[in-house]
């Protein structure tokens, strides 16, 4: 059985959401602040966390980073939930490390869906080879892109940026998270260098009618887009 850590400090939203994750035969692990959630982590390795935004005694972001920062703890997945519903609010949430973001008040069915699809990444990439979003796929072993089955030729770093968009499509991700997500932490590199790969990504794309696919949000940054349509 796997083990949710709920970390929640409204009683009836925590109660609801708990009851919701026992009935999908998920162990939940409880706590209404920062403190109880870390005493938890302490004695569990939860599968995945939901985390409130906004807690007694910390905030999610602070309390993902801190996650993040143990080497044991670092790759769990996490969704952080809150009634912040602006998009520099989720860039905030994302930069910090969440996973996925959701915003109150919470579909069940939605949340479902957005653990089960969190846990499998989680497990393995690898049980998913390819990964395929409408004429576009990339297979994950040999790092080769095709549009049709048709193999396009593209540099690493374009792939490795495609490949990072792909695994979470329709989230919208800052220069930033994809300059440490995809080039790595602590690189000493502008982040006017995301915007040149995306325009040779899209350039590449947009061949094989695809550069939908890469959406600009002006000011916040880029996503992937998995409307279909062709140009």
């Amino acid at each position: 059985m796997l083990t949710v850590l709920l970390v929640e400090d409204d009683f009836a939203i925590r109660e609801m959401l708990q009851h919701f994750l026992v009935s999908k035969k998920f162990n939940v692990l409880e706590a209404e602040d920062a403190a109880q959630a870390f005493q938890c982590l302490e004695q569990s390795n939860p599968d995945l966390i939901l985390l409130d935004w906004m807690l007694p005694d910390s905030s999610g972001p602070e309390i993902i980073k801190e996650i993040r920062n143990n080497p044991i703890q670092k790759d769990i997945p996490i969704i952080m939930l809150t009634a912040k519903a602006e998009e520099l609010d989720k860039i905030k949430g994302l930069d910090s490390g969440a996973d996925d973001y959701m915003t109150k008040p919470v579909s069940l069915q939605e949340l479902s869906a957005r653990i089960n699809a969190l846990i499998r990444r989680s497990q393995g990439l690898t049980e998913e080879k390819i990964i395929k979003i409408g004429r576009l796929s990339l297979n994950i072993e040999n790092y080769q892109v095709k549009a049709d089955d048709k193999p396009i030729k593209m540099a690493k770093t374009e792939i490795k940026l495609l490949h990072y968009l792909m695994r979470r499509p329709d989230c919208l991700h800052s220069r930033s998270h994809l300059l440490d997500q995809v080039w790595g932490q602590g690189t000493f590199i502008e982040e006017r260098t995301v915007d040149v790969h995306i325009l040779r990504l899209r350039k590449i794309l947009k061949q094989y009618g695809l550069a939908h696919h890469i959406e600009t949000v002006r000011g916040l940054g880029y996503r992937f887009v998995t409307a279909i349509k062709n140009e």
